[in-house]
């Protein structure tokens, strides 16, 4: 994924109100917009190189969004709405091949025991074309073969005998775990379901549910697995030109 303009580098200072960052640019303070309501454990530390996106709108509020921090000599993807795009490539660029072939990918589609949810992406093959209730509704497929595909982005790594272990969540969430239940009915109605889980950092050579932070997500993951959803996990690099998903990373669902 291409960042047109290329980021702007900055120093960063704080992020307060879950979505504001206070940063300066090339000396001047400015004040940034933040897509990611995690904790970024780890990740947030005054005076860090930063990576800002310069976005001049109408109807924005702020001109700048906080895309990039610097941790070490690496610089780590913050903003979440990446996630989905970089899962898109990754399918594109066989990173994913467990999840082909697919006729469609549609993105936010209503799903889940209440209808409320909505999956990230849905992989859909065959069927038979529906015609929609109105001309601005998407074209759905009866009887086809479909893929509910839940993606999470995330930032936290722990060192764990030496070896850096992405994980998710930093914080607790119900929310995610409602999905990996959601996932589990979809299965049960005889589709398939995968979580992808999307590292915005290089330095990751595992992926495992954060127990230490969140017991009742991990043993919902173990419970989705057992129950046939699929996992996968993808670690990126960045700069300021771009992100891209350049490998998989195994996953695992030990006790730690």
């Amino acid at each position: 994924m291409k960042f047109e303009p290329p980021l702007q580098q900055a120093i960063f200072h704080r992020r307060y109100k879950r979505f504001l960052v206070d940063a300066e640019v090339e000396g001047a303070p400015v004040v940034a917009h933040s897509t990611n309501t995690g904790t970024l454990r780890g990740c947030l530390r005054e005076g860090a190189a930063a990576l800002l996106a310069y976005t001049a709108k109408p109807g924005r509020k702020l001109d700048w969004t906080f895309r990039g921090i610097k941790v070490g000599r690496i610089w780590v993807g913050v903003d979440t709405s990446m996630a989905v795009p970089l899962v898109e490539e990754a399918l594109a660029a066989g990173l994913l091949d467990e999840l082909r072939p697919f006729d469609r990918c549609i993105r936010e589609v209503k799903y889940g025991a209440e209808g409320k949810s909505r999956i990230d992406l849905l992989l859909s093959s065959g069927g038979t074309a529906v015609p929609p209730a109105n001309k601005r509704a998407r074209i759905f497929h009866e009887g086809d073969r479909r893929v509910y595909v839940e993606v999470k982005s995330t930032t936290l790594v722990q060192n764990r005998d030496g070896t850096p272990v992405g994980m998710f969540p930093d914080a607790v969430t119900t929310r995610g775990l409602k999905h990996l239940q959601e996932l589990i009915g979809e299965v049960r109605h005889g589709h398939r379901a995968a979580m992808v889980y999307v590292v915005q950092r290089p330095d990751v050579e595992v992926f495992s549910p954060a127990e230490h932070i969140d017991p009742a997500y991990a043993e919902g993951f173990r419970e989705a697995l057992a129950n046939g959803v699929e996992a996968y996990a993808i670690r990126c690099r960045m700069k300021k030109g771009g992100i891209e998903a350049v490998a998989r990373v195994p996953i695992d669902v030990s006790r730690s």
